[in-house]
Parts: C-alpha cells; sequence; structure tokens
C-alpha cells in the first residue's frame, strides 16, 4: 500500500471530534470495547507522565530493555516526519500495510461515533501491541495523566513521573500542584512510581496521590541519587552505586532524565547492562539533536546546525544550560512556535547565549504563531530579532552573516518536523 492509505485514514478521523483536546475517557472505553478491548491483552506496561523528559525517559528505558535482548512495543506523542514514529512494535515502526489495516479497523468499529484523533489512533495502538508478541509495553501520556488516552491501564507494572513544570495551563490548571494532580492520574493501587526531580508544590500532590493508593514510591533524591562526576554519570540506590558513560543524548538534564530510566530498570530486576545500553544506545530526534547529513547541512558546510524541539520556559532552560555546555561559537537562533506556548517565557532564559534571532512560522501549522509576534517578544526579552520566510531564507541570512555559526532550530516539536521532512 502506498503512504497515502493511512495518512487518508488519519484525515478522516480528524473529522469525528471538533476539538482537538477534550480530556475525558469515555470514548476511549467506547472504543476499545468495540474492538475487544486489546489494552487488557498487552504485555507489561511502563507508564510515562510528567511535562518534560517523557520521550527521553522512554527512549533510555527501551534501549536499556533492547540492550537485555527483550523485545519492546512503545507509544509516543507527537510524531515528528511521519505518524508511523508514535507506534512501535515489537522494537520496529509500524508497517505502513499494518498501520493502514488496523487505522481501518478501528475507525469502523467507531461507527461514526465522536472521538478525537488521539483518542482513536491509540486505541489503533492498543490493537496493534495486542497483536503482535513482545517482553514489554511503554506508553508516554499525550497530555496531563489523569484523563489522557492512555491512562487506560489498570495494572501497569510500574510508572513514572517526569518533572513537572507550566505548559498547557489552559487543559491542566493555572499552578504547578495543578498540573500535578493531572500528571499524578496515571499512579495506580499499589503500583510503585518512579519519580523524577520535582519542585515542592508538585511533590507534594505526587506523594499524596501515591499514599493514598498504597503506591510506593522511588523517588529522585530519598531512594536514588544521580550526578555528573569527572565526565561520567554516577547513579546510586540501596542497590549500590553505577558508574556509567553521560548519556548519548545531549544536555545537563539528561543526567536526571537517565536517573529516572536507571531506577525504574533496576527496579525491575534488571542490571548494569541494562543500565549502560539506557545511557549509550538512546535515541529520540530534536532533542538537541545535530544534523549532520542532508540539503541544510549541505547548504552550510562551516555552520553547526542543531534541532531541538522543547516549546516551555522549563525547556529552554535546559536548552540553555546546554548550549552553556559546548564550545564557544556565536550561536544564532531559527525560532517558530505554536499560538498556545509562553513565547516570552521560552525565549528569556536563552536570550543571554543567543547572538540574534530570526524569527518564522512554523509551515503548515494553522495554529503557528505569526513570526512577527515571535519577534516582537524577542525583543521584550532584550533579543534582537529578524523575520524571515522560511528556515531555508533565514539560514542564508545567517551564513551570510558568519559562515561558521552555531544554528539553532528550536521552538516547537511541529517546527522540528517540518525540518526533519524536508532535510530528507
Amino acid at each position: 500500500m502506498t503512504a497515502q492509505g493511512s495518512d487518508a485514514i488519519l484525515e478522516r478521523m480528524m473529522a469525528l471530534h471538533p476539538k482537538v483536546i477534550d480530556l475525558t475517557l469515555d470514548r476511549m472505553g467506547r472504543c476499545l470495547e468495540a474492538v475487544g478491548n486489546p489494552h487488557l491483552n498487552v504485555p507489561p506496561v511502563i507508564h510515562v507522565a510528567g511535562t518534560n523528559g517523557k520521550g527521553s525517559v522512554q527512549a533510555m528505558i527501551r534501549a536499556g530493555l533492547e540492550a537485555e535482548g527483550a523485545s519492546v512495543h512503545a507509544y509516543t506523542s507527537p510524531h515528528l516526519a511521519r505518524f508511523h514514529e508514535r507506534i512501535r512494535v515489537a522494537g520496529r515502526l509500524i508497517t505502513e500495510e499494518d498501520l493502514t489495516a488496523i487505522l481501518d479497523e478501528v475507525y469502523e468499529a467507531n461507527g461514526g461515533e465522536t472521538i478525537t484523533y488521539f483518542e482513536i489512533t491509540t486505541v489503533a495502538a492498543f490493537l496493534a501491541f495486542q497483536r503482535k508478541t513482545a517482553d514489554w509495553t511503554l506508553l508516554e501520556v499525550g497530555l496531563g495523566g489523569r484523563h489522557d488516552a492512555t491512562n487506560v491501564i489498570d495494572e501497569p507494572r510500574l510508572t513514572i513521573i517526569t518533572k513537572i513544570d507550566l505548559d498547557h495551563q489552559q487543559f491542566l490548571g493555572e499552578t504547578v500542584g495543578e498540573i500535578a494532580y493531572q500528571k499524578a492520574g496515571i499512579i495506580k493501587r499499589g503500583i510503585p512510581v518512579v519519580i523524577g526531580q520535582q519542585h515542592e508544590a508538585a511533590l507534594e500532590v505526587i506523594e499524596a496521590e501515591a499514599e493514598r493508593l498504597g503506591a510506593p514510591t522511588i523517588a529522585c533524591g530519598q531512594h536514588w541519587h544521580v550526578q555528573e562526576e569527572r565526565g561520567r554519570l554516577i547513579y546510586q540506590d540501596e542497590t549500590g552505586l553505577l558508574d556509567l558513560p553521560l548519556p548519548n543524548l545531549r544536555g545537563p538534564h539528561q543526567i536526571g532524565n537517565a536517573g529516572m530510566a536507571l531506577a525504574a530498570l533496576r527496579h525491575l530486576g534488571f542490571g548494569e547492562k541494562a543500565a549502560e545500553g539506557a545511557v549509550t544506545d538512546a535515541y529520540w530526534p530534536a532533542r538537541m539533536q545535530r544534523l549532520r547529513k542532508g540539503p541544510l547541512v549541505d547548504s552550510a558546510p562551516g555552520a553547526e546546525i542543531w534541532l531541538d524541539g522543547g516549546h516551555n520556559p522549563a525547556a529552554a532552560e535546559a536548552l540553555a544550560e546546554t548550549l552553556d555546555g559546548l564550545p564557544r561559537r556565536p550561536t544564532y537562533m531559527i525560532c517558530g512556535m505554536l499560538a498556545t506556548k509562553d513565547v516570552d517565557g521560552y525565549l528569556r532564559p536563552l536570550s543571554r547565549r543567543v547572538a540574534h534571532l530570526h524569527a518564522i512560522a512554523i509551515p503548515n501549522e494553522i495554529a503557528t504563531l505569526p513570526a512577527e509576534t515571535t519577534a516582537a517578544a524577542a525583543g521584550r526579552v532584550g533579543l534582537s530579532s529578524t523575520v524571515a520566510e522560511s528556515v531555508e531564507d533565514a539560514l542564508q541570512a545567517i551564513l551570510a552573516e558568519n559562515p561558521a555559526a552555531r544554528v539553532l532550530i528550536a521552538g516547537s516539536l511541529y517546527l522540528a518536523g517540518a525540518v526533519l521532512r524536508e532535510n530528507g
């Protein structure tokens, strides 16, 4: 089948609900039942929620499990270049043939009833996972946790909550504590929960929910510790100490993400082989990813081009720390963001690390922030800026000024996906 097979069905699915986001589990229950409740027959589940770091933690856990020879299903969102990235079946991205058949089956079983795009595609993922043997299932929450479409597993093997910060306030609440309440909804009665480093307000909420449900906590700073020491990652818990290479995913924040992955693997009984695989074999695109080939790179042979999909103030703080750790080089930014994001809060931590910002609209994205609005926000935080028509135009303007520049393309996973598609 051609790629248009799944694309056509996905487009039809978009019309089944007028809202992109509508947090409730009623529609999920109905649709899952219509296809035989596949979520009840998937391999043991590790469920991951949080504001930032979910994808990186999941990628590290998958790498660790696979280093031990385990077969792993994985569900993530959003995708970057192709929808198929969301569903990894027994270690491989779902094929076009299988995706098309399963999407069509779920669409027909839904019978035209109202259901969101994320909900119906999550049902399709469960169906794909049920039909292929594997040892583990990794689920990444789409938004929040308590009412997220992935939160239909009553007895996961483990839950994980990464660092919680302000994002999606229009859906999850205005404070870190309110957002933490939504994220903590994945905690299940009696099931252990790994907790990453948290703001105090978030930790109080998570621990209260865990206590209410009798869920043992495996918390950063209490039950495990992780740090960088002399160019190595040092992890310690009650089992002992691990001295490992630094994560191959870049940035100081990946130390904490690695800690959560290691805590999860250790709790599940895996040893040093899994631990080393987690930090050395994980791959997660558009998280401070250095582009090394493709048309964009070919057009800028003397420059460094980096791609990052972070889109909230906490992600920008992590990105700023990552830039601080790179060799000194003039850094120019090409930035496009969604209209729902805190653009000032995102740009503020980067304003002292970036020489100049080129603002663009995210191509083919209806919710993009206009380039002029991004440029105005840059000015408010003290960052000089220029409006550009496209990534390519912005890159050529940067190269005309400094052919040896470091170029950071950032602000949205949707922008990152567009760049990856165009760069081949």
